[in-house]
């Protein structure tokens, strides 16, 4: 097995590890946290964690130059805190499942903007399975036509600006990773957005909610696997594959978070998800096909 088709497992053990975010999110939530403050809590302690790592065994790992730092910005700023703000503002101002579908246009954001910067190239393939797991995506998350119908233009747009921040990962993060390996990328990508929320969340003023019993534990899991073994199995994914291709595979998460929650808090599932969780799986299985099987009309760009 090559080393590309190693990186599709990497990619979806990935979004398999995000998938079960919902997990450890519900349980800081009941203790009395916010969504922003939540995503604060993930950004600082991951970053904690890796740079500790990094000083104790991977020093050179923490060398970066200051070329670096726009890309580091993107991934930390105009990717983590951005699209988190851009969905809990959707959420609040659309239906919950308008905003999820919202938040996975990202792979088309990815699929435009990687032809543009990156010099992949738009094929057919592409967009028909774009076009699948959006649609995969609407059906998982439920589409609510009540909240279709709502004439709350700037809540789309926000919206659509989570799916734009969501992408910028894929982008930003294939030019760090140029220089960069998957560990110093995901590092610095956390130290900035921590840098970003810090001052806004002011975690301080909800000190005493850190000495809740089981506040420890959801934030171990939200850091370790949610977060530093999700990004560094999706960047290390992303090192050896096109944004476009990691971007798609990655949307596999929402069924593993349908998943977690028919498992994990015994949810029931309706029809219409299980169609959706089928197209999603169907998109990815076809993409991940190795190149030698793959048929000659993937070839055929735009």
């Amino acid at each position: 097995m090559s080393k590309k088709d190693y990186a599709v497992y990497y990619v979806i053990v990935a979004a398999i590890f995000w998938g079960m975010i919902g997990i450890f999110v519900k349980g800081l939530k009941e203790i009395g946290f916010e969504p922003m403050e939540i995503v604060a809590i993930r950004a600082i302690s991951t970053s904690l964690i890796l740079v500790f790592f990094g000083l104790l065994s991977k020093r050179d790992s923490l060398r970066v130059t200051w070329r670096s730092v726009p890309f580091f910005i993107g991934t930390g700023i105009l990717s983590i805190v951005f699209f988190n703000w851009c969905y809990f503002y959707s959420m609040d101002k659309l239906s919950i499942s308008t905003a999820v579908i919202l938040l996975y246009t990202a792979p088309i954001f990815v699929v435009l903007l990687s032809s543009i910067f990156l010099n992949e190239k738009l094929t057919l393939k592409k967009l028909a399975l774009v076009l699948l797991t959006v649609v995969g995506c609407g059906f998982v998350t439920g589409i609510d036509s009540s909240g279709m119908e709502s004439n709350q233009l700037i809540g789309y747009l926000i919206g659509l600006g989570a799916g734009l921040g969501y992408a910028m990962y894929s982008i930003f993060g294939k030019f760090a990773l140029k220089k960069h390996s998957s560990f110093t990328v995901t590092t610095y990508t956390f130290i900035f957005a921590s840098i970003a929320l810090i001052p806004v969340t002011k975690l301080w003023e909800k000190k005493s909610l850190f000495l809740h019993s089981d506040v420890f534990f959801h934030i171990f899991g939200l850091c370790i696997i949610s977060t530093i073994a999700a990004y560094l199995f999706y960047t290390a994914g992303l090192n050896k594959m096109e944004s476009s291709k990691a971007s798609l595979l990655s949307t596999i998460e929402p069924v593993a978070a349908m998943g977690v929650g028919l498992f994990v808090f015994n949810e029931s599932l309706d029809i219409f998800q299980w169609i959706g969780a089928i197209l999603i799986l169907s998109a990815v299985a076809i993409f991940s096909i190795p190149s030698k099987l793959k048929v000659s009309w993937e070839s055929s760009s735009l």
